[in-house]
């Protein structure tokens, strides 16, 4: 094998949605309902303070369970309007039923979405031959690019290696949203497609980049986006010490983020920064003084501050 050759194996796939994502909150007002100012400025926040190339709306970490139909196209709109001339906006549009995810793409891609998050159908536990057929009809039905998002801890069913291997030769479905948590699966599929992976683990992305991976769809990146997009370039630049320092800087708020749900803490630690957050919708409930006081340590520990 020759050098270049090495070189050409070496080099990670495409970035169709950029390095960095974050899966980004919905901010309410006081009372519960949509801030549709405070999600634009939010958004312009992310991306001109935090250095991410696309923004997921609409994920569980925007309360997707929670929010109807007509607020969800309207925050969509406002994130378009708000970043779109610079970053991607990526619309989780996934559920459990087939038929309804592909009216949510239809939404999305009438909103002005730039992609779509489709996430395994959960709860149902449906066969991988019934994944393969869902998501195989979403794309059908989009002319929008398509991430998948693999994470069995929430879904109940692992998209097999073979059936992301079979879904990779549908010319829409671009990447996955990878939280399976299994470095092996994801070497398997990086080796034999051109799926563009990205981390769904905040503290997975530094080894997943060594296995074929492109970037990460974070949560802590709400704070840590612009060190974690450091990381990135750092890797990409052969700069491993650089890369592994920031990895380990930024790992408590990598984990911290989720010592309870992620958005409660996102939320939280959103408010103490004076940023649009607001309350969490029921089921979730607010961060309590604990839980930001050890929200506060675990920013201390990254080298980062969080106003009392």
């Amino acid at each position: 094998m020759t050098h270049d050759h090495l070189d050409a194996a070496a080099r990670p796939a495409s970035r169709p949605f950029g390095r960095l994502l974050t899966a980004m909150v919905s901010p309410f007002t006081p009372d519960g309902s949509l801030d549709l100012d405070g999600a634009a400025r939010l958004a312009s926040h992310l991306v001109d303070e935090q250095g991410n190339d696309a923004l997921v709306v609409n994920g569980t970490t925007g309360e997707s369970p929670t929010t109807t139909e007509a607020e969800k196209d309207h925050l969509i709109r406002a994130v378009v309007e708000a970043v779109g001339d610079r970053a991607k906006v990526v619309a989780g549009v996934g559920t459990n039923d087939t038929r309804h995810t592909i009216e949510l793409a239809a939404a999305a891609e009438k909103a002005g979405a730039h992609g779509l998050l489709v996430v395994t159908p959960y709860y149902n536990k449906p066969p991988q031959s019934g994944l393969l057929r869902h998501f195989t009809a979403v794309a059908d039905a989009t002319g929008l690019p398509v991430m998948l998002y693999d994470i069995p801890h929430r879904s109940g069913v692992p998209i097999d290696t073979e059936t992301l291997v079979r879904l990779a030769e549908h010319g829409r479905i671009v990447a996955v949203k990878d939280a399976k948590g299994d470095l092996t699966a994801t070497s398997w599929v990086t080796s034999r497609t051109a799926l563009a992976f990205y981390s769904g683990e905040d503290a997975l992305t530094l080894p997943a980049l060594a296995v074929g991976s492109v970037g990460l769809v974070g949560t802590s990146t709400h704070f840590t986006g612009a060190l974690a997009a450091q990381m990135i370039e750092a890797y990409d630049a052969g700069d491993m010490p650089t890369a592994l320092a920031l990895h380990r800087r930024l790992l408590p708020l990598f984990t911290g983020i989720f010592r309870t749900q992620g958005t409660i803490l996102v939320k939280a630690g959103l408010a103490s920064l004076g940023l649009p957050a607001g309350p969490v919708r029921p089921p979730l409930v607010d961060a309590t003084n604990d839980e930001i006081a050890q929200l506060r340590a675990d920013f201390a520990a990254a080298g980062m501050e969080l106003p009392e």
